[in-house]
């Protein structure tokens, strides 16, 4: 016997989830006929929601055992969310997938072959499409994986989800960064392991609304920035170089000028100009360290990554 272990992470998802129980219960038919002997576990983490999440997830378990939960004390993001998933997770194998069935349960079979028949450490799953998504959204999606397979030493997937599945190596090996400032699509290329990547076209919501706003996600994006490369910091040095020969170069021009034309106030309002430009420059480069300085204080907190509230 086997044990797979689906984790679902979960933020007012009272609509979804009776959807996603129904569609995961047929893909266990589909593994029965494929896989004999592999046994599922559903663990639902409610990430602090405000709806009835918890009671639709507590009637779940009411009829099937499988099913677990885990409910934080408040809300603390999906990235602790995962993170308390796999802590929970008893399975040979794990699995992480949204509840709103973005993530097509379908898939699920293939991916496990990979992993049992292929040699895979993990099978991967990204999306070739984004339809139905914003096109300033998907823009900015793209620019931000471009900019980070720049500037990392990891790799990053354009299109990646979350969902996919790992052997228990891998997982262990996730749970050993225990890390606050947490990007867990960075976390599984820094782990390493050999992963396979499926593609599947862009999935409309079965219910509800994304809980992700734009500003989120650019909010999102600077915690990956932060914490998967210090390219910032090169920036902020390298252009103090530049700031720096600029402010030689036009020390030596006004001299000059000064000395062969006199009226040492002409280009008063130029110079006002360079002064401001120079002090919002000092400005940003002391935010970009001050940025790093400030995820380096929260760590040395050591504070828990999540606080739970009740689990079964």
């Amino acid at each position: 016997m086997s044990l797979l272990s689906v984790i679902v992470p979960c933020f007012n998802e009272e609509a979804a989830i009776p959807f996603f129980y129904d569609a995961m219960q047929k893909t266990a038919d589909d593994f029965a006929s494929r896989f004999p002997g592999v046994e599922f576990e559903y663990i639902f983490v409610d990430d602090g929601s405000t709806d009835r999440t918890m009671e639709v997830i507590k009637d779940l378990r009411q009829k099937d055992k499988r099913v677990h939960y885990l409910s934080f004390s408040r809300n603390f993001g999906k990235e602790a969310a995962l993170y308390a998933g796999f802590l929970k997770a008893a399975g040979d194998h794990v699995v992480c997938m949204d509840a709103d069935l973005q993530d097509p349960p379908e898939l699920l079979a293939d991916m496990y072959g990979a992993i049992v028949n292929e040699g895979y450490d993990s099978a991967a799953t990204r999306r070739v499409t984004r339809k139905g998504e914003p096109k300033i959204r998907s823009f900015f999606a793209r620019c931000f994986y471009k900019l980070m397979n720049r500037i990392s030493d990891v790799e990053f997937v354009d299109g990646a989800r979350d969902y996919r599945i790992m052997t228990r190596k891998m997982v262990d090996a996730i749970l050993k960064l225990g890390e606050n400032n947490r990007f867990t699509k960075g976390i599984y290329s820094w782990v390493g392991f050999k992963t396979k990547w499926i593609e599947f076209e862009n999935v409309e919501r079965v219910a509800g609304e994304t809980k992700w706003s734009f500003f989120g996600l650019l909010r999102y994006s600077f915690e990956a920035i932060l914490g998967f490369s210090t390219a910032p910091l090169s920036f902020v040095i390298s252009l103090g170089f530049i700031v720096t020969a600029m402010a030689f170069i036009l020390i030596i021009f006004v001299v000059i000028r000064t000395l062969l034309f006199g009226d040492p106030t002409n280009g008063w309002p130029s110079m006002i100009c360079i002064v401001v430009f120079f002090a919002g420059t000092q400005l940003m480069c002391t935010g970009i360290v001050g940025a790093y300085l400030g995820k380096t204080y929260l760590e040395t907190k050591n504070r828990p990554i999540f606080i739970a509230r009740e689990e079964e």
